[in-house]
């Protein structure tokens, strides 16, 4: 089982809005809400450039930025994180059943280390974050990073996102992928399956979705 993080299993990406608006602010503009949807499921360097180029500011240091928003959220993770409906449960069964299970997150080590005391730290065999692939989503990259590590196929893993972008890294990795949208729909596509939040999904049903993903 492969699961993203922010906006699947924790909602997370509120907390994010909350200091990428805090950051354009202090930055002397108004991040536009496009852009902050653009930003969802990006990685940090993308989404340090999007806030640029929303501000007009292209050639603004990213790395003062990058310090900033980091400390911003890694207080606001500490106060705790919100699970998605069904969320919790899913892991709780997972993890009872001893299914090999990995958080595939393109947020940075130090963030997931803050939200691992929400998730809990024996919920994954392996964490793979965003400052740790040199390619990150929409690549297959963090998917595939995450089957090796867990030491199985990728066309035997499930791979659970909420964003398009995360979506399309899942779907090309070549895993079953299971979309459960949050703050973006999602269009249809072949092979991805949606439900509208995890209430519901158990072992089984995600037995199935494995048993569709390509050999």
């Amino acid at each position: 089982m492969l699961f993203d993080m922010d906006g699947t299993l924790v909602d997370s990406e509120k907390v994010w809005d909350v200091a990428l608006h805090e950051l354009a602010a202090l930055a002397g503009g108004r991040l536009s809400h496009p852009a902050r949807l653009a930003m969802i499921g990006s990685s940090m360097d993308q989404s340090m450039r999007i806030l640029r180029e929303d501000l007009g500011q292209p050639d603004r240091d990213p790395g003062p930025d990058v310090v900033w928003i980091e400390q911003r959220v890694y207080e606001l993770f500490g106060s705790g994180l919100v699970w998605r409906p069904g969320a919790r449960e899913l892991l709780a069964e997972v993890r009872a059943a001893g299914v090999p299970a990995a958080l595939v997150t393109s947020t940075g080590r130090r963030l997931v280390e803050v939200a691992l005391e929400t998730l809990g730290r024996d919920s994954f065999d392996v964490t793979v974050c965003g400052d740790e692939v040199s390619r990150a989503k929409p690549d297959p990259a963090p998917y595939l990073t995450a089957a090796e590590l867990l030491g199985v196929p990728i066309a035997g893993c499930v791979a659970i996102e909420d964003s398009p972008t995360g979506v399309a890294s899942a779907h090309a990795s070549g895993a079953a992928v299971l979309a459960v949208p949050c703050e973006l729909p999602l269009a249809p596509l072949d092979g991805v399956t949606q439900r509208d939040s995890l209430r519901g999904v158990d072992l089984a049903f995600l037995a199935r979705l494995a048993a569709t993903a390509p050999a």
